[in-house]
């Protein structure tokens, strides 16, 4: 019952914004919502998302981990009921929003409760891949699902499934899951201005790739606001080191599992994301596949994600824990590097790439996170199961950001037209590159550091 109600709450965060895409025009024209309503349409989810995780995993530490997810929960049915009253596209945008808190609530303590399920690293590492593998499969089939239901019913039922969703987890949770011990709570009191500044950066981090992508390199706003995440995230370590209880401790971040963990963790975010959106343009717009074709140009990534679940608790056991996180973020790299390299040559390059990448990132999306955890506390999961999941946030946006980035700045002309030059082509193809290699060479530094950072001889005890 609690890995059911666990599973239910990762395929809710997996389902919610994959599904809800493919009925954006049909949004668009019933609402008669701009494009930039639109793009608020889901951005408003993903903002409040990765925006508020680190603070509610902080007061799920502090208050009660199930306590918090219910209360999520709840919130999520009460939401998503909304949606059938829903009229404008304001009002839609704000029921987005109102469902991104209520991720934010329930994301972080799935992997918490999860892993005080069970004390043996090797259920932990079956239980999270149960859970990760409902959210994977819900995430594959959400596109062709939606568009069903489109074809039967209105969009509306689309986030009205989050209802049976949310029933079936809080019943999951309320019968598998034991109330939180007071002893194992964390006390002190929570850091309130800690809490606002590291909102604020997030969230700045979160909504300034958006801005590159759609205004350039050349623009203002871009650079405005990545100033302003950089000075946030300045005052928040200030704020942090000088704290008498700080929201986040950064002894605890500098452990060597856990500072490994979010390492390999923000180096799959980067390439997931950047791969993702550099393959889609380059099988629409420079093959001129259409977009069903394109969906199933991707189809490798999908089936090594949903069909790699049931080999990664035996690989764990036989490479270990530390070595199979490393392997897996080389994975990634790799992907990255083959289809940078190779991937102008033709579809083989590109689906080596997307099989390298999700093998890669199935392994660290487990492993990493168990790792993550087994380095901290008890009383301290929570908001280690927010990190994780804020530095996949982060560094997907940066992802994007750096490709969007690239392209605006190597490729002349619009994008979108119907057909480029031979120069326009040659440019793609440049930017591709480009793209790819800044992504690898990233990605790289970062599972360097967790490499390095692994080996140190506390986390070899351990």
């Amino acid at each position: 019952m609690a890995l059911a109600g666990l599973s239910a709450v990762f395929l809710f965060e997996m389902l919610d914004n994959s599904i809800l895409n493919v009925a954006l025009p049909t949004i668009g024209r019933e609402l008669h919502a701009s494009a930039v309503a639109l793009q608020w349409v889901t951005g408003a989810y993903a903002v409040m998302f990765g925006g508020l995780m680190l603070a509610f995993g902080a007061a799920a530490d502090r208050f009660g981990r199930r306590r918090v997810m219910l209360a999520g929960l709840a919130l999520l049915a009460a939401a998503s009921l909304a949606t059938a009253f829903v009229t404008t596209a304001e009002q839609l945008i704000a029921v987005r929003a109102l469902t991104g808190v209520a991720a934010a609530m329930t994301t972080p303590g799935s992997m918490a409760l999860a892993f005080r399920l069970f004390r043996d690293d090797r259920l932990r590492i079956r239980a999270t891949t149960v859970i990760t593998t409902a959210g994977l499969a819900g995430l594959a089939i959400a596109p062709a699902a939606g568009g069903f239901v489109l074809a039967v019913a209105p969009w509306q039922v689309l986030l009205l499934v989050n209802v049976p969703i949310a029933v079936l987890a809080i019943a999951g949770v309320r019968a598998g899951i034991a109330p939180d011990d007071p002893a194992g709570l964390h006390r002190d009191p929570v850091d309130v201005l800690g809490a606002v500044l590291g909102t604020a950066t997030i969230v700045l981090a979160l909504v300034t790739p958006t801005v590159f992508v759609h205004e350039g390199a050349a623009g203002w706003r871009p650079w405005t606001l990545a100033a302003l995440a950089a000075a946030g995230a300045v005052l928040f370590v200030l704020r942090e080191r000088a704290a008498r209880h700080p929201l986040l401790d950064l002894a605890l971040v500098a452990r060597p599992l856990v500072a490994s963990g979010l390492a390999y963790k923000a180096a799959a975010g980067l390439a997931t994301a950047g791969l993702g959106y550099l393959v889609t343009l380059h099988l629409q717009l420079a093959w001129g596949w259409p977009p069903g074709l394109a969906a199933l140009g991707m189809l490798p990534q999908v089936v090594v994600l949903i069909a790699a679940g049931p080999f990664i608790g035996p690989f764990v056991e036989r490479a270990g824990g530390a070595r199979a996180a490393w392997l897996g973020a080389v994975a990634v790299v790799s992907g990255l590097a083959v289809y940078a390299l190779l991937g102008r040559l033709g579809y083989a390059g590109v689906a080596a790439a997307l099989v390298l990448v999700a093998a890669g990132m199935r392994v660290v999306g487990v492993v990493a996170a168990v790792n993550v955890l087994r380095g901290l506390p008890d009383d301290r999961t929570s908001i280690g199961a927010a990190l994780t999941d804020t530095a996949t946030e982060v560094t997907s946006g940066a992802g994007i950001a750096i490709g969007g980035t690239v392209l605006a700045a190597v490729f002349t002309g619009d994008l979108a037209a119907p057909a480029w030059s031979a120069q326009q082509s040659a440019q793609f193809q440049d930017a591709v590159t480009i793209a790819g290699l800044l992504l690898t060479g990233m990605a790289a530094a970062l599972v360097s550091w967790g490499m390095l950072r692994a080996r140190h001889p506390s986390a070899a005890a351990r």
